[in-house]
């Protein structure tokens, strides 16, 4: 069993045969290579995707790299509740039990949009929609026998202005690109934090653990603005290649923190190296902000209400409390949920 700050690769991991994975926006960038290191090690990998078409290249793709894979796709939209229990009713259905749950579709909107609940963007698939997928599938994770579920931050949550502001939380009179996206991240880490102390209370043996990629050339910013695209380009990041990684290098924190033995509750992960930017993966600290009860607790009943779930952990309650799409209706589509960046 390894400690949490040795030198770490995939192929120290356990065998995963016999094990299986959901992992969200997987048909591309970092949620891509996380589909293919799981693969690696025999588990069997459902790509949990908005866009069909690319999951099937993407299960194609990994089943080229690793001879035998199993790989299978599920249909989700991360911004669309409804779609979110359609996807968690079809797993239950084919599925006895998910060890590992990588929640890892994210975006950077950019400008202020909404999902089709009415939820900004960021919050809405970085945040929320994980909340309501892990509610929904948290039986079939505390019925394996050593259940996992990852949450996908970013270094950014890490950020002074990426404090939870709870009369703001959907940036409603504050939206900035980054700052909104911080908060997003801020969200999810802070509710891993409060999964797993949820999971201890309720003597689960399923951990709730997360991770950051560092500075990883992702397609979560093709949609950003051309000054961005610029940056991120190749010819720049072959003069910046000190500060960024691939996503296969970016995947394996992710992948550390859903494989390792010596992964504690509540860990998070991160590259070693040039500011958490770049390296090898080890035990990183999470923004002290995301530890405190008090907000985990708040964080968490805003998040019950907002998607009606009644997120029981140890209670086999899933069920929504009440129809939240019908009562939002459809406001605006979501932009696309990609593997998550720095």
């Amino acid at each position: 069993m390894s400690s949490s700050n040795e030198l770490w690769t995939v192929a120290d991991a356990p065998d995963q045969s016999g094990r299986t994975a959901v992992v969200t926006g997987s048909n591309t960038g970092i949620g891509l290579e996380v589909a293919r290191g799981l693969a690696r090690r025999g588990a069997t990998v459902v790509l949990a995707c908005r866009n069909d078409t690319a999951a099937a290249r993407a299960k194609q793709d990994i089943e080229d790299s690793v001879p035998g894979a199993d790989i299978r796709t599920a249909h989700i939209d991360i911004g669309s509740l409804t779609s979110i229990a359609e996807c968690a009713r079809r797993l239950h259905a084919e599925l006895p039990g998910i060890d590992l749950l990588i929640n890892n579709a994210g975006v950077v909107a950019g400008t202020r949009t909404l999902t089709a609940d009415g939820f900004e963007s960021d919050f809405g698939i970085n945040f929320l929609g994980h909340f309501a997928l892990t509610a929904q599938l948290i039986d079939l994770i505390t019925a394996a026998p050593a259940g996992r579920v990852v949450s996908v931050g970013s270094l950014s949550h890490g950020r002074r202005n990426a404090a939870l502001d709870f009369d703001d939380l959907q940036s409603e009179h504050s939206f900035g690109r980054l700052s909104t996206y911080s908060r997003s991240k801020m969200a999810s880490t802070t509710f891993m934090v409060e999964l797993q102390r949820r999971l201890g209370a309720a003597g689960a043996r399923a951990l709730s653990v997360g991770a950051h990629p560092g500075g990883v050339r992702s397609t979560i910013l093709r949609g950003e603005s051309l000054l961005v695209r610029i940056a991120y380009s190749d010819v720049v990041m072959t003069l910046a290649r000190l500060v960024t990684q691939t996503p296969e290098q970016g995947a394996q924190p992710i992948l550390r923190a859903a494989l390792d033995p010596a992964v504690a509750g509540g860990g998070f992960y991160g590259p070693a190296k040039r500011w958490g930017l770049v390296g090898p993966p080890v035990a990183v600290p999470a923004s002290p902000l995301t530890q405190d009860p008090e907000t985990g607790r708040r964080l968490w009943a805003v998040a019950e209400e907002l998607t009606g779930m009644e997120f029981a952990v140890g209670a086999g309650d899933r069920a929504p409390r009440r129809d939240v799409s019908a009562d939002r209706g459809h406001v605006a589509a979501a932009p696309e949920a990609a593997g998550d960046g720095a």
